[in-house]
């Protein structure tokens, strides 16, 4: 599994998911930080990394575009800290592993989380 850590969360998530042998690259490592999210997309899709972000657009830009991948997991919560959120996000990407390899919307809160199957 390798996650693409989206410009609106930390580049500390690196080590994080580090610490449990998940690859991940912080988009600042591979892109502009003013680039479009359509280009993160892409570069996720073709390099097969999941999507990690805390941007509300990236489930819209899966439904418009019927696309299969990449999957993306989308935190929708106030606090992004990875303190806050580390517990809660690696526990779900373990349990949900074959699913995001698959192709996935993973959408958390503090309260629950949902998984919708790609194409949405």
């Amino acid at each position: 599994m390798k996650i693409l850590i989206d410009m609106n969360l930390s580049p500390e998530w690196v080590d994080e998911f580090s610490n449990y042998g998940i690859e991940a690259i912080h988009w600042t490592s591979v892109g502009k930080f003013d680039a479009p999210d359509v280009l993160l997309m892409e570069w996720a899709r073709d390099n097969d990394y999941i999507v990690f972000t805390h941007d509300l657009d990236f489930g819209t830009a899966l439904a418009l575009t019927n696309a299969e991948k990449p999957s993306v997991i989308q935190v929708r919560t106030q606090d992004v800290t990875v303190n806050h959120l580390k517990s809660m996000v690696i526990k779900t990407l373990l349990e949900h592993a074959a699913l995001l390899e698959e192709g996935a919307l993973l959408i958390l809160d503090e309260h629950k989380k949902r998984v919708r199957i790609l194409p949405l």
